[in-house]
């Protein structure tokens, strides 16, 4: 017994030997007065035994089965090892036709130590904002890096609506201009255009990196739609608490369905996860029944603004660069365009358009042909010889015609038959040494003094061959000479040093 029920015995054995009052009893043990009679009567029934209940060593009537609770430890071992404990629950309903409580799941988890925790994070006293009171006034948008599917990480973009939490997100390669715009007009082309935009200050939206000018700024200056700039993650909480929902739960289930491209993830998370899931339990309803979406006015055209544009000056041949290569414009044109400024637009990440005055313009690359170098004609003459060879079928006429040694027309057919065009360039680039290469002398002198002096750098050796042996050589060229002789370090020195035979 403990204390309690000791002090329970103790009391109602001096009630019943009238040694004290049933009413001071009752208050000592803050029971009513008819239980203390209860108790005096079935102490006087069976003795000291009325204080043990009559459940006790019982099992109780709603208890689970064993196998059931075993079953269940070992999906959350084996298959639901990273989801939380609400998720958990509902997966069991739903794919396991298993109900339990969810008091009774969290011991089960806390048995075999694996209760996925939130994240702690520190503190800090801000003061809440309201959600806004009708959807289309402020939506949020970013990016989240993150190993949703696979073993590579991808980026999941997303855009938030502040007064109803409606969300629309797609996962992409990383976190891109093109990228954010896609989720943008994707958006706007469902619900209309919105008031404001709120980020954060990278780049991609026209934070500090880019000087106040980013593709998505210029899009969302045409579309009439105001950028606002959060000083904080916990400004823009809505989107990053979001990105916190999908971590949790999106990842579990693109794990149990086996998906691992990116195509299919956006397919469960657009036809499955946010209709089935986000809709029903996080969506909200505004606190105001007016919309503030605007439709799209017939003017403006979505694909035309939403886009990676970029400016090039035409030449005079009507020709303009771009990335590093040469277009030629061959639409049919009445008038010059040159010097004026041609407008390209990167809708993706395959190829280019170009227009001019809201005119789109056929263009074709302009190949030039590359001048051949020394090295270049080299080759091609020795592979003209084999070629030569190979004609006549008779390889002493060959070298006769060319004017190279049979000996010489043999070991090039060698070297291409073991290793290609490769080997041959392999054995001309070792015939001719760079020019600047540090002559073999100077190279020998080099490598004796570093060997009798292994513990000295490459400057304390520049500077003793230039005092000593009046050398000019600097300490990038010494160390050129110790990477071609593998001694760039002090201990693969000695180590030369020991393997070299002793003088006599």
């Amino acid at each position: 017994m403990d204390s309690q029920a000791q002090l329970t015995v103790d009391l109602v054995a001096k009630v019943a030997q009238g040694k004290i009052d049933i009413v001071n009893a009752a208050k000592l043990l803050n029971r009513s007065r008819r239980t203390l009679e209860r108790y005096v009567k079935e102490y006087r029934k069976i003795g000291i035994r009325f204080v043990i209940h009559q459940n006790t060593g019982k099992s109780p009537a709603n208890k689970t089965n064993d196998e059931i609770k075993r079953f269940v430890q070992s999906l959350i071992r084996e298959k639901y090892f990273d989801v939380n404990l609400t998720h958990l629950r509902q997966l069991l309903q739903e794919k396991e036709d298993i109900g339990v409580q969810r008091e009774t799941l969290r011991s089960w988890a806390h048995e075999i130590h694996h209760v996925k925790r939130a994240k702690r994070r520190r503190s800090q006293v801000r003061k809440r904002r309201e959600r806004m009171e009708s959807p289309g006034l402020l939506l949020q948008m970013d990016g989240s890096p993150h190993r949703w599917f696979g073993n590579r990480k991808s980026c999941l973009i997303a855009i938030i609506d502040d007064a109803t939490s409606e969300v629309h997100a797609e996962f992409f390669e990383s976190e891109t201009t093109l990228g954010c715009l896609k989720v943008m007009r994707d958006y706007i082309a469902q619900r209309g255009l919105f008031k404001a935009l709120y980020v954060d200050k990278a780049g991609i939206f026209g934070g500090p990196k880019r000087c106040n000018f980013s593709q998505v700024q210029r899009a969302c200056s045409e579309l009439g739609i105001q950028i606002i700039f959060a000083n904080s993650a916990q400004g823009k909480g809505r989107i990053e608490r979001s990105f916190d929902t999908f971590q949790d739960r999106l990842v579990p289930e693109l794990r149990l369905g086996g998906i691992q491209d990116i195509g299919s993830a956006n397919r469960y998370l657009q036809e499955i996860f946010i209709p089935s899931f986000w809709r029903d339990q996080i969506q909200v309803l505004p606190r105001s029944g007016d919309s503030e979406f605007t439709p799209v006015p017939a003017h403006i055209k979505l694909d035309d603004i939403c886009v990676i544009k970029e400016y090039r000056k035409i030449r005079s041949d009507h020709t303009f660069s771009y990335g590093n290569k040469f277009y030629l414009i061959e639409s049919p044109l009445r008038h010059s365009i040159a010097k004026q400024r041609i407008e390209i637009r990167t809708c993706s990440a395959d190829g280019f358009d170009a227009y001019f005055a809201g005119r789109r313009l056929a263009v074709s690359e302009v190949i030039e042909p590359t001048k051949p170098t020394l090295f270049d004609l080299d080759i091609q003459k020795k592979l003209d010889v084999l070629k030569l060879a190979e004609s006549l079928r008779n390889v002493s006429e060959a070298a006769r015609q060319s004017g190279v040694s049979r000996d010489t027309i043999y070991r090039h057919r060698k070297l291409i038959k073991e290793g290609g065009v490769l080997a041959l360039k392999r054995q001309i680039l070792a015939s001719h040494p760079h020019q600047n290469r540090t002559d073999q002398a100077i190279a020998d002198i080099v490598i004796e003094f570093s060997l009798d002096n292994p513990h000295l750098g490459q400057l304390q050796v520049s500077n003793h061959l230039r005092k000593h042996y009046q050398i000019e050589l600097s300490a990038s060229g010494i160390r050129n000479v110790w990477l071609r002789e593998n001694m760039q370090t002090c201990a693969l020195r000695l180590q030369r040093k020991q393997s070299l035979p002793a003088c006599a």
